[in-house]
């Protein structure tokens, strides 16, 4: 398919129960664990309402009218001041290898920014290879502990990138 099918947009609140089922899909696809992680979030089924907080915001990711994955950005809770957290990164395999991550990156951090964070944080499992080649590209250093109160105690990678 073109890529310029492709479009990256804000979420809707009518993407809550399509981009809950993408979300879980991958999660699955990845074996990331059922507790302490991005499937046990209370956000997961109401995405929009999550991030439609200040200095919050999230991107599908659509191939004509479907999506197929997502990200965003919002405070890290608990956390350092000036941090960001990258959020709930996650596309479907048809959406992978097409520059798409960059693309969200990109919007991720330029928005950060615009808010006036310092630092962006990320949590990620240890299989999610391709993902950390993508963080450490966009300048993203690996680091020994966990910051803020995530709840993802199943996530043993953690990273940050000053902005």
């Amino acid at each position: 398919m073109a890529t310029d099918q492709w479009k990256i947009r804000l979420v809707r609140q009518s993407d809550n129960h399509v981009l809950a089922q993408v979300l879980i899909e991958v999660l699955i696809e990845m074996n990331v664990p059922k507790e302490g992680t991005a499937f046990t979030d209370p956000e997961l089924d109401a995405i929009f309402d999550a991030y439609s907080v200040e200095k919050a915001n999230y991107w599908v990711v659509c191939l004509g009218n479907h999506i197929m994955g997502g990200a965003g950005i919002a405070p890290l809770h608990d956390g350092p001041s000036g941090y960001c957290e990258l959020q709930k990164m996650y596309f479907l395999p048809e959406a992978r290898g097409k520059g798409l991550g960059n693309q969200m990156i990109q919007k991720c951090l330029t928005n950060a920014k615009s808010y006036g964070y310092a630092n962006c944080y990320l949590e990620t499992m240890p299989n999610m290879i391709d993902a950390q080649k993508l963080y450490k590209k966009w300048g993203f250093i690996y680091i020994d502990h966990p910051l803020g109160n995530t709840g993802h105690c199943s996530c043993p990678v953690w990273m940050v990138k000053p902005l």
